[in-house]
């Protein structure tokens, strides 16, 4: 399986799609998300799953930020601000919650990057899944890879690196 952004030109991540462009929501959350390719799934694929994290957060904040998460998706293709126009994704509560937002429905979208320190390198990672979990909107990382255990038949990544606001 192999997945392809075209929001991530040489390893960098179009200013839009974080905190140096122009689209936000609730406690100024960089909203345009990602748009996304998947091209040869594994035989017997029935959902893909997609988190969007940021290990380079652990000395700033303590955890690793997760800016977006989405269960249950049967396309193979979202265009870019799929988290905000398309109604038929279901969308886990990104790290803006508590963070920022104080309600997980608010922060239960694409959440861009948004670095406090320096540069970060970010990791964009969809799972094929031989089943379509059962989440509701809000689910975390944690919900998502509980259910998703034993039922993930490939897995592929891309880096892309974004710098903070000058």
């Amino acid at each position: 399986m192999e997945i392809s952004c075209s929001g991530i030109t040489d390893g960098i991540i179009e200013d839009r799609f974080g905190a140096k462009g122009t689209e936000f929501t609730f406690g100024h959350m960089p909203s345009r998300s990602l748009p996304l390719k998947i091209t040869d799934a594994p035989a017997g694929t029935a959902s893909f799953a997609v988190i969007f994290d940021d290990p380079d957060s652990v000395p700033p904040c303590g955890f690793k930020w997760v800016h977006w998460l989405v269960s249950g998706l049967r396309k193979t293709e979202l265009p870019e601000n799929a988290s905000q126009e398309d109604t038929e994704l279901i969308q886990g509560a990104n790290s803006w919650y508590q963070h920022g937002i104080d309600d997980w429905k608010k922060a239960s979208f694409y959440g861009g990057p948004a670095p406090p320190d320096k540069e970060h390198t970010y990791i964009l990672t969809v799972l094929a899944l031989d089943f379509v979990p059962v989440l509701r909107t809000g689910f975390t990382v944690d919900d998502l890879m509980k259910v998703s255990k034993d039922h993930i038949l490939a897995k592929a990544s891309l880096k892309g690196r974004y710098s903070p606001k000058a």
